[in-house]
């Protein structure tokens, strides 16, 4: 995968970097996997705006993603890599032997024609494949994890995202996440083989405001540049600093915990996220 930098022909060109999309094989999604994505507008049943910053957008039409990936022990085929717009990975049609298809969350270095299959017994721990933390090779990177078992993949699943299984001790494994946390989860969850697809997404840049408008997002008014009843940092004369950082509702930002000092999952969370 590899980005492409344009020429600046336009200014919105000028500082445009994009994705080379070398992974991908098709610009066709499978009709039958697809269902239709309504846009609130941010708004809630009665057309109050909930949501700031929320409208507009290209129409998308939602994919739908098999997480689970309970089809256990029937091989598939990888037919085409996809561009999904509702995530910044990529995705991957499968072909089953028994004639059913489905879309998956493509891994960094998945090809077409290649076979993967999920499941317990007599599965390598090849890319693609998903298999419970149970019989994953300990040190092997993993991704879209289950955190309970049957729940479907939850973690570690966006662009070039990965985990890493770094022990085993009774019922529990220790994952490495993305965000540098380490954390316990029952060994019959189900995770997939290697990373995520898409690596480079970190590397564009959308070069106008244009842009930020096709994918949904209004203009975003800076908290300081507010008056005092919209914000806490409003207010003031000038080019003031508006105090210390906080949330439209008064919870510190730049640090503070918001976790639940009781929350019963804290006694799985070994190592705490990287400041």
């Amino acid at each position: 995968m590899s980005v492409r930098k344009l020429k600046p022909i336009t200014p919105g060109q000028r500082f445009r970097v994009v994705n080379g999309f070398d992974a991908i094989t098709t610009d066709k999604p499978e009709k039958s996997l697809l269902a239709p994505n309504k846009r609130s507008g941010g708004r809630n049943s009665q057309g109050k705006m909930t949501m700031r910053y929320i409208g507009g957008g290209h129409k998308k039409r939602y994919r739908i993603i098999d997480f689970k990936r309970d089809k256990a022990g029937v091989p598939a085929t990888v037919a085409s890599i996809q561009y999904d717009p509702n995530r910044t990975a990529f995705i991957a049609l499968l072909n089953y032997q028994d004639g059913e298809k489905r879309y998956v969350i493509a891994q960094s270095g998945l090809q077409v024609g290649q076979n993967i299959v999920s499941g317990e017994s007599g599965i390598a721990p090849e890319i693609g494949n998903a298999m419970p933390l149970s019989a994953i090779p300990l040190g092997t990177v993993i991704s879209c994890i289950e955190l309970r078992p049957g729940q479907g993949a939850i973690m570690a699943r966006s662009a070039g995202t990965f985990a890493q299984l770094m022990a085993r001790e009774g019922k529990y494994a220790t994952i490495k996440l993305p965000s540098g946390e380490t954390r316990l989860i029952l060994v019959n969850c189900l995770a997939t083989i290697g990373a995520v697809s898409n690596h480079d997404h970190q590397l564009l840049v959308s070069g106008k405001a244009g842009r930020s408008r096709w994918l949904g997002r209004r203009p975003r008014t800076r908290p300081v540049v507010m008056n005092p009843v919209d914000h806490p940092m409003g207010g003031g004369e000038g080019k003031s600093s508006g105090g210390h950082p906080r949330s439209r509702n008064g919870i510190p930002a730049k640090g503070y915990r918001t976790r639940t000092k009781t929350k019963a999952s804290n006694k799985y969370i070994l190592e705490r996220r990287k400041k």
